[in-house]
């Protein structure tokens, strides 16, 4: 008899997430975990004592997976665009997993740590060589995209608009656009 196949953290982990994935994370429980992996409660209660503990595992690897996820390689669009679009993108596919992560008290990062970071933050410094822009004016006009951004895929994610990649991709332009004529025009 071959010996049984060992259940890791690492699995239960994925597995959590699967089930978010499918079904939102109001479904994570141990026994659905459990389920998802084809074995009793045993192998996931040896890994995580709650589901409390299962959830900020579940919500790290989400964070892994939709970082990795909206900054997938388009060479069809602006680096920042593609940003906007993925992240847009990413919650018209993965509705329960946005709901998860944006809408359950859980996101890490605060606005402010998002936006007004020093001119080295990783979104904040392209703005400024792009668009030349001071990295002052470079997270207000990020803001100004973000807020829209992240406002189109909440009402997506809960499926209060339709997707239509090139009206969000006319929507972005003009707010980012029209964003850096504003700042650029205050300080002439």
């Amino acid at each position: 008899m071959p010996p049984k196949a060992k259940i890791s953290k690492d699995m239960v982990t994925q597995a959590g997430l699967a089930v978010v994935r499918a079904e939102g994370a109001e479904n994570l429980s141990v026994r659905r975990v459990a389920a998802e992996l084809g074995c009793s409660t045993q192998p996931v209660m040896y890994h995580y004592r709650t589901v409390d503990e299962l959830r900020e595992d579940v919500y790290s690897e989400a964070e892994r997976y939709h970082s990795e996820y909206i900054v997938t390689p388009d060479k069809e669009h602006d680096p920042m665009l593609a940003i906007g679009l993925r992240y847009i993108l990413f919650a018209y596919e993965e509705k329960h997993l946005f709901r998860f992560m944006f809408e359950s008290d859980r996101f890490h990062a605060g606005f402010s740590d998002v936006m007004y970071a020093d001119g080295n933050n990783p979104m904040i410094k392209p703005l400024c060589e792009g668009a030349g822009l001071t990295p002052d004016q470079a997270a207000e006009a990020f803001a100004a995209l973000f807020i829209c951004v992240h406002g189109a895929a909440s009402l997506l994610a809960n499926n209060s608009i339709e997707y239509d990649e090139k009206y969000f991709e006319r929507l972005l332009t003009n707010i980012f656009m029209g964003t850096i004529g504003m700042i650029k025009g205050e300080d002439q």
